[in-house]
């Protein structure tokens, strides 16, 4: 039976395998909308996997039809004559809550099983990789909104799909669903909704059962676009892939190879 972090409020964080941590945006009511309560579990739910150094792969996903139709924005209707600052010092520490999973070492995953649009889908794209469900429409239509993209939509679209592409999705607001998203690159698979968590948890335990520390240094090469040029990819891998190979990792790795069996990592 999976283990429950049963203090959460709006979110679930279970363990369904060794090494693996899902995380459920848990307000179907809302569309798992990021209420306050929300973002409060969500950053202690964060903390708790970063302090775990037994976590080595992490999967978002939403509870019922959407992945998550964004931020809670009634507050901000309910606030017509709210000044700049104001509004700012609301938004910032929003942001940083949310985005608080790109500072966790190991790898995540995004696995959207239904609407992401707006700060909904900046969370996916927050993520390391991003599978759907088919059937899947994301999208950061904020523009029809009225509103500027937030939480680092303007950084992470780009980064994610290329200019040309973030430029068609941020300007015209359009939704996509799943199998253009997949074309777009703004998703790497899609999957059957049958199959769809139980698929997405296989992979994140195949990348439990690999080697943790080539794994984050791995991230850490591809972090905010990769490295700046080819030579610095050359200088860079040229002082990880030493230092995984005077691990004991990598004589398990080759034991294991030999032997015909999976590997046993243990991260040193």
């Amino acid at each position: 039976m999976p283990d429950t972090s049963a203090e959460l409020t709006h979110l679930r964080l279970e363990r369904p395998s060794e090494g693996v941590v899902l995380l459920t945006l848990d307000n179907p009511g809302m569309r798992n909308a990021m209420s306050d309560e929300m973002t409060s579990s969500w950053v202690a739910a964060i903390e708790e996997v970063a302090a775990d150094t037994s976590v080595r792969a992490v999967v978002v996903t939403g509870e019922g039809s959407a992945f998550c139709s964004g931020g809670n924005t009634s507050w901000i209707a309910s606030e017509p004559d709210a000044s700049v600052d104001h509004l700012r010092s609301r938004m910032l520490p929003f942001y940083r809550a949310w985005l608080s999973i790109r500072r966790l070492e190991v790898p995540t995953i995004a696995a959207v099983n239904g609407a992401a649009i707006g700060a909904g889908l900046c969370l996916a794209l927050a993520c390391d990789i991003r599978y759907a469900a088919t059937g899947a429409k994301l999208g950061v239509p904020f523009n029809k909104l009225g509103m500027h993209a937030g939480m680092a939509g303007t950084w992470l679209l780009p980064n994610v799909v290329g200019p040309a592409h973030a430029r068609d999705l941020l300007l015209t607001g359009r939704v996509v669903e799943a199998d253009e998203a997949l074309r777009l690159g703004l998703v790497s698979r899609v999957i059957d909704p049958a199959s769809f968590l139980e698929e997405v948890l296989e992979t994140a335990a195949g990348i439990a059962g690999t080697a943790p520390i080539a794994a984050r240094l791995t991230k850490v090469a591809l972090a905010d676009g990769g490295h700046a040029d080819f030579e610095s990819a050359l200088q860079w891998e040229a002082l990880a892939q030493p230092m995984t190979l005077a691990t004991a990792d990598l004589q398990e790795g080759i034991a294991a190879a030999r032997d015909k069996r999976s590997p046993q990592f243990r991260g040193r």
